[in-house]
Parts: C-alpha cells; structure tokens; sequence
C-alpha cells in the first residue's frame, strides 16, 4: 500500500490483480508509458496525460503534470513509513564518501574539491562493461576531496568522492 498526498488530501493505493484500488474503491485502469517519457492514463472512462516533471525520491516528493494542470505530491510507500516511524527519514540521510558502485574506468570528473552540489547532480562518469555510467550525487552537500582522476581504474566499493553536509 502507498499513501499520495495531493493538496492536502490523502488518497491510499494498492494494486490488487490488474486493478487499482485507490481508497478502497477499485478503479479500471490503462497506463502506457509513452516514448517522450510522458504517460497516457485511462481511468474511469477518463484520459490523462502525465508528465513527470521533478521527482525527488529521498523525500517522496513529486511535480506532475496531468493534462497541463501542475501538482505537487508527496508519495509515502511502506519502506518510508516504517524508516520514518524509526526516526530514519530518507530526505536524513549523511553520506560522507561515495563509493563505485561498480569496477570501471573514470571517463570524466565533472566537479572539484570546495565545489558545492545538490542532490542528483552529476559528478563523474564512469565506463563499465563497454556502457557510461553517470554518477550522481546521492545529497546535498560540499566536495571535501575527490579521490580518483580522469582515466583512473575503480573497483567495486572504492572511495571515489568524499563531502559533508551544508546545515541548514
């Protein structure tokens, strides 16, 4: 189950089978990813077209377009409710070095020690298995020193950027 807040209001949603059951009613549904990246819904005989236009995933936090109408939203899954109800908020998170997530060859570094970033920016772009990889910030927060250059080999779980949290 998921709870979206949308205005104020509140609205939980599973899916049981094929169907959407959204505040317990159960609601006939087509959704088809389009290839722009939008997504065309069809629900209670009603066509809508979605758009995603920022998403944040620490926080749930989510900016739709729905038939050129903006909405802001906030989504709550079940791993957010039982991180939150243990006081470990995901928007929380402390991150002080981020490690490869895979062995590869630093094509590109695309930030420098004292260079402020924010939450899914790019930092660097690694090569693994013949594919780009872009690296990106998991938070906000200041490079305190980057611990790999342009064309270096990493493997798996190395140190490759180190930074701390801007406080607030």
């Amino acid at each position: 189950m998921a709870k979206i807040e949308v205005n104020n209001s509140i609205f939980e949603i599973t899916r049981e089978d094929s169907n959407l059951v959204l505040d317990g009613d159960i609601q006939n549904y087509d959704l088809i990813s389009l290839p722009d990246g939008k997504f065309h819904l069809v629900m209670n005989q009603t066509s809508y077209t979605i758009e995603v236009l920022d998403k944040t995933t620490s926080t749930g936090k989510l900016s739709l377009s729905i038939n050129g109408r903006t909405l802001d939203t906030t989504l709550n899954n079940k791993l957010a409710e039982l991180l939150k109800s243990m006081g470990m908020e995901t928007g929380k998170k402390k991150l002080k070095d981020l490690k490869a997530p895979m062995p590869g060859l630093v094509l590109d570094v695309l930030v420098s020690a004292g260079d402020t970033v924010t939450e899914g920016q790019e930092l660097l772009i690694l090569e693994a298995m013949k594919m780009e990889n872009v690296i990106k910030s998991p938070q906000e927060g200041i490079i305190d020193s980057i611990l790999i250059e342009k064309l270096d080999k990493v493997e798996k779980n190395q140190v490759l950027v180190s930074f701390h949290y801007i406080q607030k």
